[in-house]
This record gives C-alpha cells, structure tokens and sequence, in this order.
C-alpha cells in the first residue's frame, strides 16, 4: 500500500482504533487505486478536511471531495462521505439501492463487519472524482 506522507493523515489513521483503521485503510487503498484507473482525475491529494482523511483533485479539479472517517459515537461503523451539495448520493441511490446504506446526501456507511462491494463503490468513488467533467466543467 502506499505509504501516507501527510503527517496529519498518518495521525488521523493512527487515531482510529484497529479494526476501523484497516477498514478505512481498504477504502483508502479503492480511492488510489479508482483515481489512478479513472481517465481525468490526475494527481490526487491526500489531506485533512475536519480532521478527517480527505481526497481531492486538484491539478484537473475534475472532482468532488471525498472524505473516509470513523467516529466514536458509532463505534462500529465508518463511513465515506461525499459533498452534500451535489446529487452523488441521490445518483449512487438510484444506481445501487440494496448495495450500501446511505445516510442522508453525504454518506455511504458501513459496519466494521461489511464485506465492501468493491466494484459498485469504485463506480461511486470514479463518479466523485470526475464529478466536475461530468457536470460540463
């Protein structure tokens, strides 16, 4: 896997207790490896947004943030969050209705004990990143 080099990433993964932090390292690795295989999208960044793992584009600015985060208050869930002012979420809705659990416009959230359905989530992930050349940027 590729090594993190943002310090305040690393910390934020280190942060996370053992069994979220390989689940949300899986959806770390599917994002790289969508945005590396996904025409457009370029150089991807590696950053904090509200002291979570965050992802963006900004040398093709071809796409919407992508967040991954667990949180204490739901202990046994972690989440891939994407920007609430788009229609990603109504979209992978419609695409994919038995596939995840959604919540809200922001979220796909799953329990630590989820098998992640790889395919249809690295649609969503592609359809995150290229969001913007698909809204006719």
């Amino acid at each position: 896997m590729k090594s993190i080099k943002h310090p305040g990433v690393a910390a934020a993964f280190e942060s996370f207790p053992a069994k979220p932090r390989r689940r949300l390292l899986a959806l770390r690795k599917l994002i790289l490896d969508t945005a590396k295989a996904t025409p457009g999208v370029g150089r991807l960044e590696e950053t904090l947004k509200w002291g979570e793992p965050a992802y963006l584009t900004p040398q093709t600015k071809s796409g919407s943030t992508i967040r991954i985060a667990w949180k204490a208050a739901e202990p046994k869930q972690y989440a891939i969050y994407f920007h609430c002012q788009t229609n990603l979420i109504e979209s992978f809705r419609g695409m994919f209705p038995s596939d995840f659990k959604f919540a809200g416009n922001r979220a796909i959230v799953f329990h630590e004990d989820d098998v992640l359905p790889k395919e249809q989530l690295a649609c969503c992930i592609a359809a995150a990143l290229t969001y913007h050349l698909n809204q006719g940027l």
